[in-house]
């Protein structure tokens, strides 16, 4: 068990963001998530998953909706909506803890990234409860059935679900994760493409084998390493390839850039000039939510399940979607895919078929 300050867990959410390539939600939304945590004076926990006890419980909080704001029409929709204020993750989760019989114990990141890790972190701050040590994707991800839970056939029901106007949904007896994609994100499109839930209420001797260990950890460290490249003047896209064993696919001002949100996700692309060694070359990545697949004069360079992160050169910090805008320096490095997405399986589901290739 570690305790961490609340340096430590920004630090590790600053990481995060970077491999969550684009996706995992904004980085300033888990600050804000930590800051009120650590302002209530509670105590931010990191447990290995080898030393979790086997029978206690770990849920996974998360949001999941679209990462672009919704047009002006469909905001008015909301309008005449309550807002009755707190955090909807704390209210899916209490709706948990009173179904379950025993405390649940630790929280698990859904995915790594600036939002959704930070969630992780929250929930077992503010209920004083452990984050283990580990995510099921390794990266950010678009659906619930892109994770090693559904490679692994854990079930992620029952699964509970709140948003911003109070209301609170159970989402009991469904048949896989695939349904409960389905059946969240048409919860979330009715929400103003935003919800939070809690999911795969289970054991940690169930949970153990089929999460990706360690992932916290990564992103803590490259998020400590990556900030103290940014403060020496080092070049930080380099400083994460070389952390992440990959590596630096391009650097050059975005030219272009595209968008727009459709069946509770955010879709488009941007373009890239190259600039320096890259020149007389030029770059596009599309992204569906996350990154999805880049191009390098026109042929693939790169996909899913392959870590496509957006850097932006002024800064050093990392790039969510769709928040590349014309005239920005921006670097791409690509890390390696999570090994359990290399399978077969796993390469079924989240793939070049997934990214339309």
């Amino acid at each position: 068990m570690k305790i961490l300050s609340k340096d430590d867990v920004l630090d590790l959410l600053f990481g995060a963001t970077y491999l969550g390539t684009g996706g995992g939600g904004e980085l300033d939304e888990g600050i804000a998530l930590i800051e009120e945590a650590a302002a209530a004076g509670k105590v931010f926990k990191l447990q290995s998953l080898d030393d979790a006890p086997d029978r206690a419980l770990a849920c996974t909080p998360y949001y999941l909706g679209a990462i672009s704001e919704l047009p002006e029409e469909e905001e008015a929709l909301y309008e005449r909506l309550p807002r009755p204020g707190g955090q909807a993750i704390q209210r899916a989760f209490d709706k948990a803890q009173s179904a379950e019989r025993d405390t649940i114990y630790g929280a698990i990141a859904c995915e790594l990234g600036g939002s959704n890790t930070a969630v992780a972190f929250y929930i077992a701050a503010m209920n004083e409860g452990v984050v283990l040590d580990g995510d099921p994707a390794g990266r950010a991800v678009p659906e619930i059935t892109h994770s090693t839970y559904y490679l692994n056939n854990l079930p992620a029901a029952p699964v509970f679900v709140s948003n911003a106007f109070g209301e609170v949904i159970v989402c009991e007896h469904l048949l896989d994760d695939q349904r409960a994609e389905h059946l969240i994100r048409a919860i979330a499109m009715a929400s103003r493409n935003d919800v939070a839930a809690i999911d795969h209420i289970l054991p940690v001797a169930q949970l153990r084998g089929a999460l990706i260990h360690g992932t916290m950890s990564l992103s803590l460290a490259i998020g400590q390493q990556c900030k103290a490249a940014i403060a020496r003047g080092d070049d930080v896209p380099v400083a994460l390839a070389d952390l992440g064993n990959g590596r630096v696919a391009f650097r050059g001002v975005v030219t272009n850039t595209t968008w727009r949100t459709e069946q509770g996700f955010t879709f488009g692309s941007f373009e890239l000039e190259g600039s320096g060694a890259f020149a007389t070359e030029s770059y596009r990545v599309t992204l569906k939510n996350e990154n999805m697949a880049a191009w390098r004069d026109g042929e693939l360079d790169a996909c899913i399940p392959e870590l496509i992160c957006a850097i932006d050169l002024a800064t050093g910090h990392p790039i969510t979607n769709p928040n590349s805008v014309i005239g920005q320096q921006i670097a791409i490095v690509i890390l390696p895919a999570p090994a359990p997405f290399l399978t077969e399986t796993g390469l079924k589901i989240f793939g070049p078929k997934y990214a339309g290739l």
